[in-house]
């Protein structure tokens, strides 16, 4: 852990463990976070800091729909246009990063 970064490495931190002890494929893992997040009305920053996790196990906008569809009848809808608005404004950020950072376009 260093010193720059203890919250962000600490969460990292997590999200590794989680991945080793979980018996769900990366993908179903994924699958359910994001359902979590929705739930939980989650900031932009959190869908942010699963992108990675999420495009390396093959989740897909399909995906994500699905997921917004599927929870909508259990958190409400409020909850599910809410967590639009902030997947759209964490792919924005990522985007943002990616160009800042001279890495092109982010898939």
């Amino acid at each position: 852990m260093t010193a720059e970064t203890p919250v962000l490495d600490t969460l990292a931190d997590l999200t590794a463990a989680s991945l080793e002890h979980d018996s769900l494929s990366p993908r179903e893992l994924m699958l359910v976070r994001t359902a979590a997040l929705i739930s939980v009305d989650a900031p932009p920053a959190s869908y942010l800091a699963n992108a990675g996790l999420a495009a390396d196990s093959g989740l897909t906008a399909d995906d994500v729909q699905g997921v917004m569809i599927g929870v909508a009848p259990v958190v409400g809808t409020a909850k599910v246009v809410s967590a639009g608005g902030k997947i759209f404004r964490a792919l924005g950020l990522a985007i943002a990063v990616s160009e800042a950072d001279g890495q092109g376009d982010v898939d």
